[in-house]
């Protein structure tokens, strides 16, 4: 007999990677800015035969309101960046009405790895800007940046 068992619900995700191409912006029709961008993350194994292997997965990032600002005007091709959020996968009919589905990470938190310095800084000195989710940048939040945003606004 099966029991009726009750699981939490548990979705978050962090990621270090490099950007694959700089962060493009978009509004919905509402004017909500959302930011997207693909980071290469890497994973360093052994084989069964004990040789070292690389292995690269691209993850799409979303992220929306003032993060989606910052991160627009911070982010370029190849930038180290710390990635927090959740899974959220959606799907689309494309123009050949072929029915499209991804799955990507809605960021609430963006760390730049990137130290920007007029000197420069070997790696791993400094500190690193961290960004969330709720970051003033650039003039107030508005009412409407606040409201959740439905898939049917997505920009991309």
């Amino acid at each position: 007999m099966t029991q009726k068992i009750r699981l939490p619900e548990h979705n978050n995700v962090s990621l270090i990677g490099r950007l694959t191409r700089d962060a493009e912006k978009k509004y919905t029709s509402k004017g909500t800015p959302a930011c997207r961008f693909d980071i290469a993350v890497n994973r360093r194994f052994k084989d069964v035969s004990g040789n070292w292997q690389d292995e690269t997965s691209f993850v799409p990032v979303a992220t929306w309101r003032n993060l989606a600002e910052i991160c627009s005007q911070r982010l370029k091709k190849g930038d180290p960046v710390y990635v927090e959020g959740k899974l959220k996968s959606h799907s689309w009919e494309g123009k050949d009405g072929v029915t499209r589905k991804v799955l990507e990470v809605v960021a609430s938190r963006v760390q730049f790895l990137k130290v920007e310095t007029k000197d420069a800084v070997p790696d791993g000195e400094g500190e690193a800007d961290v960004i969330q989710e709720g970051t003033k940048w650039q003039g107030t939040e508005t009412e409407e940046n606040k409201s959740p945003v439905s898939e049917d606004e997505v920009p991309f």
